[in-house]
């Protein structure tokens, strides 16, 4: 629930501080399976500052927006609230810059066997883009999510082996352990260029080709797909899947996007081929 009226007071810079390094404290604990006492870690902050429990909870949710806009995970429960105060940006940027480790919870994660299976689900709404605010639009940049899981080689491996196993798995249920045998992790063996990452099968045997892209975000995280890719969706409607799977720390979840692309996702170009001739 918002602040109490007697609370309007913009937080201090030092108050934020807490909170926020309180926030990633729990959100830690969660990424590793420490249960969390959420009214404890209240109390607590409580006996820091002098600010109500529902003016807290609230903050928390302030904390978990700005964290869905950097492509990081949310402490589950805390659902994002986008009213915050400017100052509280300021207070992320000074904890991630200080604390680079956060930007990276996957590396938490002690191993893929430890997982629960992929869940997969339907693919969120197409929104019109709507203008950013400055402050955020600066955070934004300096801790880039695409940039950041686009060069996150390891990050990206695991999502690929996540879904690698999981259409193997599909097949064999599907009564098609001929086509489980033939399923390929192209980018593995031969690396990145072909337009997408595993070659896989529907239950009649037609191909298909699968594009992963992984995150530690939210299912509406951003993501780069390369020239070659969308080149590829164009030529092979039929056969191109896009896999996003997302929400990769805190339990691996996918959906995916068949072409036409534009349909699902705004396409912006983003870079340009200088040439002399």
């Amino acid at each position: 629930m918002p602040e109490d009226v007697s609370e309007r007071r913009n937080w201090t810079d030092e108050e934020l501080d807490l909170i926020v390094a309180s926030y990633f404290f729990m959100l830690s604990d969660e990424a590793i399976g420490v249960p969390l006492n959420k009214a404890q870690a209240n109390r607590l902050l409580r006996g820091k500052i002098e600010r109500s429990e529902g003016s807290i909870e609230f903050k928390h949710r302030n904390i978990s927006a700005v964290l869905q806009r950097l492509g990081l995970p949310q402490i589950r429960g805390y659902l994002p609230a986008a009213n915050y105060q400017r100052a509280i940006i300021s207070s992320i940027d000074r904890y991630l810059s200080q604390n680079p480790a956060s930007l990276h919870p996957e590396t938490m994660i002690s191993g893929l066997a430890e997982r629960p299976g992929l869940f997969i689900e339907a693919p969120p709404k197409l929104l019109p883009i709507k203008p950013t605010p400055e402050e955020i639009e600066r955070l934004v940049r300096k801790f880039d999510p695409v940039e950041r899981d686009f060069r996150n080689r390891k990050l990206g491996r695991e999502g690929e082996e996540i879904v690698f196993h999981f259409e193997r798995e599909r097949l064999k249920r599907r009564d098609r352990p001929d086509l489980a045998k033939k399923l390929r992790w192209v980018s593995e063996e031969e690396g990145d260029g072909a337009g997408y990452d595993i070659l896989s099968f529907d239950e009649k045997g037609r191909e298909l080709f699968l594009e992963v892209k992984t995150t530690v975000g939210s299912d509406t995280t951003p993501f780069y797909i390369t020239r070659n890719e969308l080149s590829l969706s164009l030529e092979r409607p039929e056969a191109f899947r896009l896999c996003r799977v997302f929400d990769f720390s805190a339990g691996p979840r996918m959906f995916e996007l068949a072409p036409p692309l534009h349909n699902f996702v705004h396409l912006c170009p983003l870079n340009y081929e200088a040439s002399f001739s």
